[in-house]
């Protein structure tokens, strides 16, 4: 294969500690991109980066790519900022595809995270200054904004974790668990993401917990959305960088970068499928997931090439699970490398390109394994897949399913009746805070089969939803009140 893209450099950081000790995020994805740089063992890459992509953080600058170029040896490089919403798999396979048809020679994708430094910030009382970067960068990489329903942006917010409650709800009513049931699987399940972080030298937490410990809330473990605790959810406030570079197999020769440093992308799929999530035919099955699984199995099948080595996106437990359902795999097989956002960290919209990175460096020290690396944006409304290899097994493809899926998922209507009744299909219970009481949130499928968000600030019945399982319970409704 002409111009076959490949992996040649890795840089990876974290800090902790206090406000003095930490680094601004402009300063750690420099950091991480002169590691990646030294990595690739050819210092000369750097005449070579026609490109870097950064995926846009909690931060404020406009250009660090072009901050980190102009002082790192390729001040000509083009560069972009991916906004929220876009799949950071898609920086990827953006590359690949430029690396293939010649239009680059090497691209950098760095990004980095600094919430942390901004938390000790606040508890130690000293002032965050952030370096002021106020050039635009070449290119703005945009995506629709995420769906929501007037009903559920004014029940749940924009938050994720509630919506995310709410597919798990769905998922536990379809496994038939009963309520302590699903409190142990996600404890554990959990459990054994904590013990992977922990033995990662990469992960933010260095504490294994028991699965009670994440189970059970407590003040440092508190309610998120039922059945979601603290340590059912991603963490952003972390100090965390990384870089990769990817060149063409024949820039890679020419500077002699050595066969140990090389990783190949062999397959990539992605759905960009929008439907907000009340809208969803199916709450745990959507289309564009399982059409984007297919075609990374397909390829598996057709080349009999065997995954075992998985990172599964882990924003909340019900990502987990629909990636593992849509892949066939089985919840007691290790389903992460990193230890999973909770605990490994999860720094805001450049989680996909960190935990990438640690595969690549697992394949780099275990040549026979095959990493299958999946990400997720929004409230689990787009996912893509990633297929890693230490040899070129196969040219590089992927495909992006979104048309496929939006001919077969048709968004189900909004219900239009003030009264009535009808059949629960999700739920979750937000825990009392500085705004607004403690409430249950329920998506409802009404006697027409169309879609209704109710809310029930009844005692009783949330502590009922606690201890039973509510998803498909017969109600009536009046407005948006459960009665």
């Amino acid at each position: 294969m002409k111009n076959r893209p490949v992996v040649i450099g890795l840089g990876s950081m974290q800090q902790t500690g206090n406000f003095l000790d930490l680094d601004e995020a402009l300063i750690l994805m420099e950091q991480v991109t002169q590691a990646a740089i030294e990595d690739t063992t050819n210092n000369n890459i750097s005449k070579y980066i026609d490109e870097v992509q950064v995926p846009k953080g909690y931060w404020k600058y406009r250009d660090p790519g072009k901050w980190i170029a102009q002082r790192n040896g390729f001040p000509n490089a083009e560069t972009s900022v991916t906004k929220i919403g876009v799949l950071q798999q898609n920086l990827i396979n953006s590359a690949c595809k430029k690396i293939i048809s010649g239009k680059i020679r090497a691209s950098l994708i760095v990004g980095g995270e600094a919430r942390y430094k901004k938390i000790r910030a606040l508890i130690e009382a000293k002032e965050y200054i952030e370096t002021e970067l106020t050039r635009n960068p070449d290119h703005y990489v945009k995506a629709k904004d995420d769906l929501h329903v007037k009903q559920e942006e004014e029940h749940l917010g924009l938050m994720a974790v509630g919506y995310y409650a709410i597919l798990e709800s769905a998922l536990r009513a379809k496994k038939t668990l009963s309520i302590d049931e699903h409190k142990e699987y996600l404890g554990k399940m959990y459990s054994r993401y904590s013990e992977i972080a922990a033995q990662n030298p990469d992960g933010w937490s260095q504490k294994d917990l028991h699965w009670e410990e994440i189970a059970n809330v407590t003040q440092k473990n508190t309610l998120q959305a039922l059945p979601y605790n603290k340590f059912h959810c991603t963490s952003w406030n972390v100090n965390q960088a990384s870089a990769m570079i990817l060149c063409s197999e024949e820039v890679a020769d020419e500077l002699n970068i050595p066969l140990s440093k090389r990783v190949y992308p062999l397959a990539s799929s992605e759905t960009n499928h929008m439907i907000a999530v009340i809208h969803r035919p199916n709450l745990t099955k959507p289309i564009g997931l399982e059409l984007a699984a297919e075609y990374i199995l397909k390829i598996c099948n057709q080349n009999n090439i065997k995954p075992n080595a998985f990172e599964l996106y882990s924003c909340f437990p019900v990502a987990v699970q629909m990636f593992a359902e849509a892949l066939f795999l089985k919840d007691n097989e290790n389903l992460t490398v990193t230890g999973g956002m909770p605990f490994a960290g999860g720094p805001l919209n450049s989680y996909m390109i960190h935990s990438t990175i640690k595969m690549l460096t697992i394949i780099r020290n275990n040549p026979s394994k095959v990493g299958l690396v999946t990400g997720v944006s929004g409230m689990m409304t787009k996912q893509s897949f990633a297929l890693w290899a230490y040899d070129p097994l196969i040219n590089f493809s992927s495909k992006d399913v979104t048309m496929d899926a939006e001919a077969i998922e048709k968004p189900v209507a909004i219900s239009k009746l003030r009264k009535g009744s009808g059949i629960i299909i999700g739920y979750t219970v937000l825990p009392k805070n500085h705004k607004a009481e403690e409430k249950a949130v329920m998506y409802i499928e009404d006697i027409n089969r169309n879609r209704k968000v109710l809310i029930s600030y009844d005692k009783d019945i949330l502590n009922k939803m606690r201890e039973e399982e509510w998803v498909g319970k017969s109600i009536n409704f009046k407005g948006d009140y459960l009665v």
